[in-house]
């Protein structure tokens, strides 16, 4: 393996390591019904900021909705393809692939373990048949989906029309911005949030990773 691509290899399992543990202290004072769990009352308090989910203006929804996945997993797949098509190789829709197996099988699960109900429930409890609010799907769906969005174009843009296009500004405000709506929806706790980023940080770099790792001709250096 070259040395440029090992580091980029080692890099990114150290960041994916600190961003899994920080996911597992945010879980721990959330379980623990610690200083996040207030803050989270806190936020849940000022009902002058916060709407109910039926009464969302629609450009309000339209932002929400580049968290959802059925949303962003055919424009990172339509990409994908494309640059596929482009350079002859599969690797941009495995990767793709990836990262949504991934996204399901690690936050689905942890949904349906820690079973936190929502906050315009009017409750705040964990371990219940019906909660699926811990960690924020949206959240994690965002960074993760718009992460490998924005990796694809850029790795593969060194030869491409896209020439020096990076996309970080575009991963943050989206990101941001699907987590202030759910905010402002009320259709997750703060601590939701906070918790679907670290762990959607966690998976991209942990992808990045596992692409660094395996040398291809196809894609540029």
């Amino acid at each position: 393996m070259p040395e440029v691509r090992k580091k980029q290899m080692n890099a990114a399992i150290k960041y994916a390591m600190v961003f899994l543990v920080i996911y597992g202290l945010i879980t721990q004072q959330v379980l623990a019904n610690g200083w996040l769990r207030r803050l989270d009352e806190w936020i849940f308090e000022r009902d002058i900021l916060l709407v109910s989910p039926s009464a969302t203006p629609l450009i309000i929804i339209l932002i929400d909705d580049l968290g959802l996945r059925s949303v962003t997993a055919i424009v990172l797949l339509i990409t994908a393809a494309l640059i596929s098509r482009r350079y002859k190789s599969w690797r941009p829709v495995n990767l793709s692939l990836l990262s949504l197996l991934l996204l399901n099988l690690f936050v689905g699960a942890s949904k349906l373990l820690f079973g936190r109900t929502k906050p315009h429930s009017g409750f705040d409890l964990f371990f219940t048949d019906s909660g699926l609010s811990y960690p924020s799907g949206h959240a994690a769906n965002a960074i993760l989906t718009w992460g490998i969005f924005a990796y694809l174009i850029y790795r593969y843009s060194h030869k491409g029309p896209f020439e020096g296009f990076r996309l970080t500004w575009l991963v943050s405000v989206i990101t941001a911005a699907v987590c202030l709506v759910s905010l402002y929806r009320n259709t997750h706790w703060f601590s939701d949030l906070l918790g679907g980023l670290f762990i959607g940080a966690a998976l991209l770099v942990g992808i990045i990773a596992v692409d660094r790792s395996i040398p291809s001709e196809r894609q540029p250096s």
